[in-house]
C-alpha cells in the first residue's frame, strides 16, 4: 500500500487562474446555455484552476479565498457528468454535497436548480430547522443531487432513508468551517457509508494541518492540491481598518459610520444575544438593521437574508454563522463590532467583502479589554491593520 500523500508546497498541482469563457470547456451545450442564462460567462480564478481537474475525474483539495466562486467550480463538473447520463438511467442519487450551514446549502441548491431547470436532473437541500418529511420523500425518491448539512443528513441516515449506493461524486464545501462547528465526526460517519469508487472534491478557505490530516483518509492518494490566492489569509483587495474606543461608545460610533457610507454592510458579533441587541439599538437610531443567528427560525433567517439582499435592510448584524453561509455580491463594508475569537473567523468574516477582486473594507472596533486579543489576531492574520 503506497504511503499517504504529504501535500507539501512542492506538490501543489500546476494551475492556470486566467479567466476563460465557460464555452472553452467541453461540456454539454444545454449546460453552457444554462450557465449563460444565469450570467456565468467567464471563469473566476478558482474555477479556472479546479474545473479541468474535476472534469477529468481527479480528486481535488482546493483552497481559495472566501467568496471566490467555489460553488460553480464543483457544480459545473457534477452537472456535466449527469448531463451525459441518459434520462432513463438517471435514477438514484449520484452526487452528495456537504455544507456547514443551511444558508450555504440553500444557496448551492438554488444554483443547481437554476442550471437544471429544463432537465430531468433533480436535487434537494437537506438541513435542520424545517420539517423532515419533505426531505425524507426527496431522499426516498433518489434525487440526483443531495445538498446537506451533516447533522440533518445523519438524522435521516438513522432511519435508513438515503440510498447512496449509486453515488459517484462527494463534495465537502467549507471543510474548515465544518470542523470548527464540530461536524467532522458526522462527516466521517457519512463518508464511511459511501462507495469508495467515487470522486471527492474538498473546498475550503483555509487548509490547516488538521484538515489536511483528515482529508488524507477521504481523498485518493493522487488527489490534486490546489491553492488559489493567498494561503489562509484574506483577499488582497480588502482594506483593513481599526478604531479603538470604549465598549460603551461602539453603538453610537457604528450608527454614525453606517449613515456615512453607501450600500449594504455586515456587522459581526460573537454571541447571538449581542447580535440581537446591536440590531435593536441600530433600529432605534433609525438604521434599517436586522439580526441573523442560529436561534432564529428558518423562516426568520430566510426573511433576514432576503431582506438584506433586496435592500429592505441596509445592515445585517450576524454571528459567525453568516460568515460562511452568505453569498451576496456588492457588500463593500464588513464591521467587526467585537474582535473575533480566531484568525480563521476574521478571514471568513471579512471574506464577505472584496469578492472576486472587488475592493472592500473591513473595520474592527477594539475596546481596551480587547487590545491583547487584537494584537495577537493582527500577528496571526498576517496583515497590518491601519
Amino acid at each position: 500500500m503506497p504511503p499517504p500523500p504529504t501535500y507539501s508546497a512542492r506538490e501543489l498541482a500546476p494551475v492556470d487562474v486566467s479567466p476563460v469563457p465557460f464555452t472553452s470547456f467541453q461540456v454539454s451545450p444545454s449546460l453552457l446555455q444554462g450557465m449563460k442564462d444565469m450570467g456565468y460567462l467567464e471563469t473566476r480564478p478558482v474555477q479556472s484552476a479546479v474545473i479541468p481537474y474535476a472534469l477529468a475525474g481527479d480528486d481535488v483539495l482546493a483552497s481559495a479565498e472566501t467568496g471566490s466562486g467555489k460553488t460553480i467550480a464543483f457544480v459545473l463538473p457534477i452537472l456535466h457528468r449527469l448531463f451525459n447520463v441518459p434520462d432513463q438511467q438517471l435514477a438514484g442519487t449520484r452526487a452528495l454535497i456537504l455544507a456547514p450551514t443551511r444558508e450555504l446549502a440553500v444557496q448551492i441548491e438554488d444554483t443547481i436548480q437554476g442550471l437544471t431547470y429544463h432537465t430531468k436532473i433533480t436535487s434537494a437541500a437537506v438541513y435542520g430547522g424545517v420539517p423532515m418529511d419533505p426531505q425524507d420523500r426527496a431522499l426516498r425518491a433518489g434525487v440526483s443531487i443531495v445538498v446537506a448539512t451533516p447533522g440533518r443528513l445523519m438524522d435521516h441516515m438513522r432511519s435508513a432513508t438515503p440510498d447512496f449506493g449509486r453515488l459517484e461524486v462527494l463534495v465537502l464545501d467549507e471543510a474548515d468551517r465544518m470542523m470548527d462547528m464540530g461536524f467532522w465526526p458526522d462527516v466521517q460517519r457519512i463518508v464511511g457509508t459511501l462507495p469508495t469508487a467515487r470522486q471527492t472534491l474538498l473546498f475550503s478557505a483555509t487548509l490547516p494541518d488538521e484538515i489536511m490530516k483528515l482529508a488524507k483518509a477521504i481523498v485518493r492518494p493522487d488527489a490534486k492540491h490546489i491553492q488559489v490566492g493567498r494561503a489562509g489569509g484574506p483577499a488582497l483587495s480588502i482594506r483593513h481598518i481599526v478604531h479603538e474606543m470604549p465598549s460603551t461608545e461602539k453603538v453610537p460610533w457604528l450608527a454614525k459610520f453606517l449613515r456615512s457610507i453607501h450600500g449594504p454592510a455586515l456587522v459581526f458579533l460573537r454571541r447571538k444575544s449581542g447580535a440581537d441587541r446591536v440590531a435593536r439599538d441600530l433600529a432605534r437610531l433609525g438604521i434599517k438593521a436586522t439580526a441573523l443567528h442560529g436561534d432564529r427560525s428558518q423562516g426568520e433567517r430566510t426573511a433576514a437574508v432576503e431582506g438584506f439582499r433586496s435592500g429592505k435592510y441596509t445592515v445585517l448584524v450576524a454571528t459567525d454563522l453568516a460568515a460562511r453561509g452568505l453569498d451576496i455580491d456588492g457588500i463593500t463594508y464588513v464591521v467587526n463590532f467585537e474582535v473575533p475569537d480566531t484568525p480563521e473567523s476574521y478571514v471568513h468574516r471579512v471574506g464577505r467583502t472584496g469578492r472576486d477582486r472587488a475592493d472592500g473594507t473591513a473595520v474592527t472596533l477594539v475596546s481596551p479589554e480587547e487590545e491583547r486579543a487584537f494584537r495577537a489576531l493582527e500577528k496571526s492574520v498576517g496583515v497590518q491593520l491601519q
